[in-house]
């Protein structure tokens, strides 16, 4: 009894400070060598004594020292997301950082997402990181084509995925989503219900998407038999500009019959802009639109919509980023997935 009381009394007054290996050593009876290769998923290492390691650091709460780890491996087990907040209302950013932390859970890395404008210098936090060291690698979106951050991220040897590709000539993890196969397609399903006149919203001309975009719908038009209708707005535009675009435009006298929307969250005010036309969606017009949650056929069940998965984006970048800076090529990081169509738009 005594035995265990003092067993008991010393694992009170080892938790009641910052657990540390020695902690978890002690609560297991393992040597501090043997935890920290637990903890690092060594293959020499038992799965049982593994487990029974990951099982007491969850139970203390154990958090890897950085400053320590930094000391010793001049790592800082940091994975960097440059993410932009605007317009931030249908889910995209938490998806992405969802799928991200997928990955790094069971890894020494961790997520720190540095919130960004695309309105403000987006060198600056790239810059940032790089100056200070903070991270081992970043993830990196709204790519242009010839992206000076990933520039920089090359001279500077840094391990980086971008959500997107570039047209530099310089090889980089990447994984994207197919913007013209959607694009096109669209095209294709509105003609398919009759539609001649389509206006598109479309994604700002310094990214490379809106290459992509463009390509995949003007092929579209030209393969199917349909004309464009000018749309004056990008979905960078705040929601209310696009919303007061599009009623004008379906007020016009040359207004379209179907809409092509290049992200959810504009998608909303595309319609309200519909009905405060007086039209409506389904009837007077159509419209296809991308989403990265099943929230716009709650919203409107006409809205055709194509499925982005970016949380399995966010998965496949932070994968391609653990695996450059375990050395691997940057051309085996590479990655395109497919829109995934609603059934009601088959």
């Amino acid at each position: 009894m005594e035995n265990k009381a003092n067993f008991a009394g010393a694992a009170s007054e080892a938790t009641r400070e910052r657990p540390t290996l020695k902690t978890i050593a002690f609560m297991t009876g393992l040597g501090v060598t043997t935890v920290s290769r637990a903890l690092k998923d060594a293959p020499d290492i038992g799965a049982e004594t593994k487990e029974r390691v990951r099982m007491v650091a969850r139970q203390l709460g154990y958090q890897p020292n950085r400053a320590g780890v930094r000391l010793r491996t001049g790592k800082t087990n940091v994975i960097a997301l440059v993410l932009s907040i605007d317009e931030e209302i249908m889910g995209f950013s938490s998806q992405m950082v969802f799928g991200i932390s997928e990955v790094l859970t069971g890894t020494p890395y961790h997520i720190v997402v540095t919130p960004h404008s695309h309105s403000k210098d987006p060198m600056l936090p790239v810059r940032y990181i790089l100056e200070t060291g903070s991270a081992d690698g970043v993830i990196i979106s709204r790519i242009e084509p010839d992206d000076p951050r990933v520039r920089l991220l090359v001279e500077h040897n840094m391990p980086f995925a971008t959500h997107g590709r570039t047209d530099t000539g310089l090889s980089h993890p990447f994984h994207d989503f197919d913007n013209e196969a959607f694009a096109h397609q669209a095209v294709e399903k509105l003609v398919g219900r009759g539609r001649k006149r389509i206006a598109i919203l479309q994604p700002p001309s310094k990214l490379t998407y809106y290459t992509h975009t463009r390509i995949g719908f003007q092929t579209g038009l030209h393969d199917y038999g349909a004309e464009e209708v000018p749309l004056r707005v990008t979905i960078d535009n705040p929601l209310e500009e696009i919303r007061n675009a599009v009623e004008a435009m379906m007020r016009a006298p040359n207004a379209p019959d179907g809409i092509v929307c290049s992200a959810g969250s504009a998608a909303i005010a595309v319609n309200a802009g519909i009905e405060a036309a007086g039209k409506r969606l389904g009837q007077d017009v159509d419209m296809v639109s991308k989403e990265s949650a099943p929230i716009l056929s709650w919203i409107r069940p006409e809205i055709i919509t194509a499925y982005e998965d970016v949380r399995h984006a966010g998965r496949e970048m932070a994968k391609a980023v653990i695996a450059r800076i375990d050395g691997i090529e940057p051309e085996l990081l590479q990655s395109v997935s497919q829109p995934v169509w609603s059934r009601k738009s088959k």
